[in-house]
């Protein structure tokens, strides 16, 4: 992790800034396959101004266009079948029997009830963000009890009662972010997960528990309670962002195919065109200082890699979330998010 996330992480309790993660997460995909190919076409016509052989010459003496768009036929057409088999692997996740399917039912409806149950709340919302919201507001409640419990109680030290305010002041500013954040995100976007990925909910876990085992002896009962509250809610989070995360991944994996599949037709043809119709003769003649050969080579050269930077993209951001999330529950594998303790 580099210098702008790690300290993104020291001071904002975990929460994701910085370019780095940007452009890994939160940069719609689109616009940066649209950012990467320019990069790239940019790079290929730049070159033609630095006195390199004139491609116009490596075309008529080498076949060049041959040689440059030959290999593009397999890729793409590989690359397609690479797609059948990621549709496949997600299909997989959703087929079975009945039985298991309604073993799916009653586990994803049990542990909904469960939560209910300890948020006291009849229903809790149906959509992924508004059930995450309803976590995290529950979590902030939680620890705004114990805080209250310390401060009522004057058994309790002044330096205790210091270290539980910081806590729940932590807990408290990152669950408001993060439920601000909520209210507006819909799920196929990835406003949800970027916001399950923002409460560090591993670390709550740990303070809650290393602050009682510093403290077990000056605790009330009452104030051993409100921990135990707050951990079991704070340990509903991390089973909840793993179901929602898998669900993310199998919704992207998904318009990762579809992009595939609708970038590598256009592709196929303009590489087709290049091969049959483009040699040294094409275009004769200079726009903007630039050979006419070099930006119909370029901007084919572009179209044909355009299946290949989506799914660079797209592989991505899967990638870095799954990075950041490998461990779930009480396990901290940043060494950002361990630097500062309660004490």
């Amino acid at each position: 992790m580099d210098s702008s996330d790690s300290e993104a992480d020291e001071n904002g309790g975990g929460r994701l800034t910085g370019p780095r993660l940007y452009l890994l997460l939160r940069m719609d995909r689109r616009l940066l396959t649209a950012v990467v190919l320019g990069i790239v076409f940019v790079v290929l016509v730049g070159l033609s101004q630095v006195g390199l052989p004139a491609l116009r010459t490596i075309v008529a003496t080498n076949n060049g266009t041959f040689w440059i768009f030959s290999a593009f036929i397999g890729s793409i057409i590989t690359g397609t079948s690479i797609v059948v088999t990621i549709n496949q692997l997600v299909l997989s996740q959703e087929l079975g029997a009945v039985g298991d399917q309604r073993e799916r039912m009653q586990e994803a409806m049990g542990f909904r009830q469960d939560l209910e149950e300890r948020l006291e709340e009849d229903v809790t919302p149906p959509e992924p963000a508004g059930f995450l919201y309803e976590l995290v507001d529950g979590i902030q409640e939680e620890a705004n009890d114990f805080e209250s419990t310390m401060t009522d109680n004057p058994d309790h030290s002044d330096e205790l009662k210091e270290k539980v305010r910081n806590y729940v002041d932590d807990l408290s500013e990152n669950a408001e972010t993060v439920k601000g954040n909520l209210e507006d995100a819909q799920f196929g976007t990835f406003e949800v997960i970027w916001n399950a990925l923002n409460f560090n909910y591993s670390r709550k876990i740990y303070d809650a528990r290393k602050l009682r085992a510093d403290h077990q002896e000056e605790l009330s009962d009452d104030a051993n309670d409100e921990i135990d509250d707050m951990v079991t809610l704070l340990k509903f989070f991390g089973p909840a962002r793993e179901h929602f995360k898998t669900l993310y991944f199998q919704w992207e994996l998904i318009n990762l195919s579809r992009a595939l599949l609708y970038a590598a037709i256009p592709a196929l043809t303009v590489t087709g065109i290049m091969l049959m119709y483009v040699d040294a003769t094409v275009l004769p003649g200079q726009t903007l200082g630039v050979d006419n050969l070099v930006w119909l080579t370029s901007a084919g050269f572009v179209i044909g890699i355009t299946p290949f930077v989506i799914f660079i993209v797209y592989i991505l951001r899967i990638a870095t979330v799954a990075k950041r999330t490998l461990a779930m529950g009480p396990f901290i594998l940043r060494q950002s998010e361990r630097d500062e303790d309660l004490g």
